[in-house]
């Protein structure tokens, strides 16, 4: 028998659940866990210089891997600086696992110093939580936690330890739990096989149909089975912000990302669809538009592992409660050796997608002249060209965000990383991080602005010392671009407070650091620095891009319209 303290429990139980990293900061509450860590040497911590960021770098580890990602973070100011990057995972439905150090059971609820109720304050914003109650309870919790997080629909999870439970004086017996037991938790692990049948018989039979895929198949690694279902039976599909990469943008079926800024014929083929087969997507309000007039002649098909998400916002003509993976396999079987009943519609159907697809071709944006200002779009552009398509990107949120998941084409899933569902300012610059530690060898890519790089950007510390070489692309256009393109749309070009006045000289703040930093301005200096940026995998470089301030992220919806109601450029409309 194995007698442990309740922090050695935590380091052990950490180790044998086989977490490689943890990212958190010390403090008071969670000395005697972060003693426990100090000695051994196979869970490794990484110290950030702010909690929001080691939320974030958990997750980028957990959406490029599929692991949950592991925080340790003190009681009070420490836990609530993490409820951001908590929100974000839990939109995105991310699994994480947040250990919060918390004041001694016997102060808690005496307005103790640097306590917070942190199992309150969350609630609304993660799957599930605990408080230890007794340090023997610790491996049985943790093993839940873990299950929890990336289980059925995954998402974070809160575990609050008081110090008393951790305490080096007490020690209990250590088994780590193999297996788990919730009554209460039965997350589905097939589709109901008469909805799946009667949903392919739709497909069959549809004129017009379109896959409609989201962030639940890359969670699900489901990618393949899609691309074998959608190739097999020849559709058209497009995808969410989250679900980009499911299926590869090069192939010709693939109507790149729908929505909000989504391109115009996927926008287009959803609005005149007669049947939508949406899997693991959510229908959220950046897709739909004005959910009265969404897509009016569909029949809808919804997949999703989450029973709550189904007719949730639009209402599902064949629901079915499942994993993506599990789901997709049953509808390949039963689509193997069958005919669709109207092959000439659907040639017709990709006619006019075809058609629509030309009347945007060279019209996406009007590129720099030599020595002109750069745009945005051709930054991104260079940048695929460069990587060959195949880097990790995560980004930051706002006019950036939408040219990377406009202009860099994702052929494989999880290679693009970004808040989709909190739309969170600072996630890019620590979310690269965790992926570039856990993919030494990949080039990742954080897509920035100076707006949100300046969120985060105390983490060149972290960089600094773990020797971390992420690349930043900063397209600087000295603005709160995305605020600031909206004022210009609906406050006649009112810019309140979207101006940045005071910006730092990116070139100076990084070298302080101790890294290389470009600045770049012209289409001509952009390959060679490039170039320069590339060179090393393992070195960090920030490239600051002076590009164009008056260029507005195009299409855009129309507010309050339908899927078809777009912006194409500032004086033109469909």
């Amino acid at each position: 028998m194995e007698l442990l303290s309740g922090a050695d429990m935590i380091a052990r139980f950490l180790q044998d659940e086989g977490v490689e990293y943890i990212y958190g900061y010390p403090g008071g509450a969670a000395l005697h866990i972060y003693d426990a860590l100090f000695r051994q040497d196979k869970v490794k911590h990484i110290l950030v210089r702010h909690e929001q960021a080691a939320t974030h770098a958990a997750d980028g580890y957990a959406r490029t891997t599929g692991k949950p990602g592991t925080v340790l973070v003190t009681s009070g100011p420490g836990a609530t600086n993490a409820v951001t990057g908590i929100a974000t995972a839990y939109m995105d439905s991310i699994p994480m696992v947040v250990l919060c150090g918390q004041v001694a059971s016997h102060l808690i609820g005496e307005d103790a110093f640097q306590e917070t109720d942190i199992v309150g304050v969350t609630r609304p914003i993660v799957k599930h939580s605990f408080a230890i109650r007794h340090p023997s309870e610790i491996p049985g919790v943790l093993k839940k936690a873990y299950y929890l997080a990336s289980t059925g629909r995954p998402g974070p999870v809160v575990v609050d330890i008081p110090k008393d439970m951790t305490a080096p004086t007490e020690r209990y017996e250590y088994v780590y739990p193999k297996k788990v037991k919730m009554r209460s938790y039965n997350p589905v692990t097939r589709g109901h096989t008469g909805q799946i049948k009667k949903a392919v018989e739709l497909m069959l039979k549809a004129k017009r149909p379109v896959f409609y895929t989201g962030g639940g198949v890359v969670l699900d690694k489901a990618s393949d089975g899609l691309t074998d279902l959608v190739q097999t039976l020849g559709f058209p599909i497009t995808t969410t912000l989250m679900g980009i990469g499911s299926y590869p943008q090069s192939d010709k079926q693939s109507l790149g990302w729908l929505g909000m800024h989504g391109s115009y014929e996927s926008n287009m083929a959803m609005h005149h669809t007669d049947l939508i087969i949406a899997i693991g997507a959510r229908f959220d309000d950046r897709v739909t538009n004005n959910v009265s007039k969404f897509c009016p002649t569909a029949k809808i098909i919804h997949v999703d592992i989450d029973p709550s998400s189904v007719s949730k916002t639009v209402r599902a003509d064949v629901p079915i409660v499942g994993p993506a993976s599990s789901v997709i396999n049953e509808m390949i079987s039963l689509v193997q050796g069958k005919k669709i009943t109207s092959p000439d519609a659907l040639a017709d159907w990709w006619q006019q997608i075809e058609g629509w697809r030309e009347e945007r071709l060279g019209k996406l944006y009007e590129p720099s002249r030599s020595g002109e200002v750069l745009k945005p779009q051709e930054v991104i552009e260079a940048l695929c060209a460069v990587t060959r398509g195949e880097a990790y990107v995560a980004t930051d949120v706002g006019q950036h965000q939408m040219f990377a998941a406009q202009y860099y084409k994702f052929d494989k899933p999880n290679r693009f990383v970004t808040s989709g569902g909190l739309g969170t300012m600072g996630f890019g610059f620590p979310a690269a991080m965790g992926i570039k530690q856990t993919y030494p060898d990949d080039d990742v890519i954080c897509v920035t602005g100076e707006g949100s790089f300046q969120m985060m950007m105390q983490e060149l510390s972290t960089c600094k010392q773990y020797g971390i070489g992420v690349k930043i692309i900063n397209l600087n256009n000295a603005s709160l671009g995305m605020v600031r393109q909206w004022q210009d749309l609906n406050y006649k070009s009112r810019h309140a407070q979207s101006y940045m006045e005071s910006l730092p000289d990116f070139h100076l703040l990084t070298q302080a650091y101790g890294f290389t930093a470009i600045t770049v301005s012209t289409l001509d200096e952009l390959a060679p620095a490039l170039e320069r940026v590339f060179a090393d995998k393992h070195e960090l470089v920030f490239l600051d891009v002076k590009v164009d301030p008056f260029e507005h992220v195009y299409p855009m919806h129309v507010p309050l319209g339908s899927m078809r109601d777009m912006l194409l450029s500032k004086t033109e409309r469909t």
